[in-house]
């Protein structure tokens, strides 16, 4: 086989190794806390009254944390205006969401007929907002962002790329005992090497990382918060990435992302015990502040996403415009909600939520 050179298209990418060379004592061990941690948020997740919560948020911030890694950046706040209508949203806030809508297609391809390349041409097209086809033209160069060096050429040739995806089909469906984390962890390296498509290959990878743990059954709900773990280790994850390729160092990049499972994991489960305890203590002053007016449902409509409208409070909760507006104006006297003005329409924001929601993930279990 012919070394590996960075300017040179890594035609000669190999299948990823098998579970003898990639299971080794560490990588086990660090497998077994990974393992135990997504299991406990899993079970969080679907344990929890109101799970719309976490599916309405959670994927919103994995969109924003995802594409501030391809240097897309919009805001919190932009996102969750925009959810229901973007029109008026700028370029980055739309591309944002539609990788919301990404990982919404891939979870509903993943569950109704399993992980393949044609789910990540989808869910690639999503994300891109066209129909996105495998690479055919030739050039394609990462560089290094510092340096301006290329850092890494990816295989040339569609037909010689679809063998490469169809190799990785494999891998990912294989049943040969392995720990389907370090399976993960091993087929995401695979992925980013072959960058099947001109653009959004990163993004499209880090979507596919959730629907493997949810086609393993590891998952039930896409709402693992992974990239904001590769933001804040960004060097980490390019330096162990290209060490794989030229040095073959699996077992360094598995337990990274070992880890990275583990700790994001571990936060979100903090941020979802700290939105119980915020939604227990909001409902009781809501009920004051409303005079025990406002029900049940109304209270579980605020913690869906942190903008309402008051159609959306009159078509969840069966109540007129008057009573709707009533009870959200009562809370915006509270102190509770904070009211904005977006064209003629008028927003309800859900200020506490909005921030629990966005606070580093290792202080979510204290409320202020």
């Amino acid at each position: 086989m012919t070394a590996w050179r960075s300017d040179v298209p890594y035609n000669e990418l190999p299948p990823p190794p098998g579970i003898g060379q990639l299971e080794t004592y560490a990588v086990l061990k660090a497998a077994i806390g990974a393992n135990a941690a997504l299991a406990k948020l899993d079970q969080a997740v679907v344990s929890i009254p109101n799970p719309t919560v976490l599916i309405n948020s959670i994927p919103l911030l994995e969109a924003q944390a995802s594409s501030e890694i391809e240097n897309i950046v919009t805001t919190t706040d932009d996102l969750f205006r925009h959810l229901d209508d973007d029109a008026g949203a700028d370029p980055a806030t739309r591309e944002t969401l539609r990788y919301r809508t990404a990982l919404r297609v891939g979870f509903e391809r993943t569950v109704d007929r399993g992980l393949t390349t044609s789910a990540a041409v989808d869910v690639c097209s999503t994300i891109k907002g066209r129909e996105m086809q495998i690479r055919a033209l030739p050039g394609t160069r990462i560089g290094n962002p510092v340096t301006g060096e290329v850092a890494y050429s990816p295989p040339e040739g569609r037909a010689l790329i679809e063998g490469k995806l169809s190799e990785w089909e494999r891998f990912i469906h294989s049943d040969d005992g392995m720990d389907p984390l370090v399976r993960m962890a091993a087929a995401h390296y695979q992925f980013e090497a072959i960058h099947p498509f001109a653009d959004g290959n990163g993004r499209t990878g880090r979507i596919l990382n959730v629907m493997m743990l949810v086609e393993a059954g590891l998952l039930r709900m896409p709402v693992l918060y992974l990239s904001r773990y590769i933001i804040d280790t960004k060097n980490d994850y390019y330096r162990l990435l290209l060490a794989v390729t030229s040095d073959g160092a699996w077992e360094a990049w598995l337990l990274y992302i070992l880890a990275g499972i583990e700790q994001t994991s571990v936060d979100t489960l903090r941020k979802i015990e700290a939105l119980r305890a915020l939604q227990d203590d909001f409902g009781q002053r809501a009920r004051a502040a409303s005079r025990g007016g406002a029900d049940s449902i109304f209270q579980s409509v605020l913690f869906e996403q942190p903008y309402c409208r008051i159609n959306t409070v009159m078509s969840r909760c069966g109540v007129s415009r008057p009573t709707a507006t009533a009870w959200l104006n009562a809370l915006v006297d509270a102190g509770m909600l904070r009211e904005a003005k977006v064209g003629r329409d008028r927003l309800f924001i859900n200020r506490e939520f909005l921030d629990l929601l966005v606070r580093p993930e290792s202080s979510a279990g204290q409320l202020e």
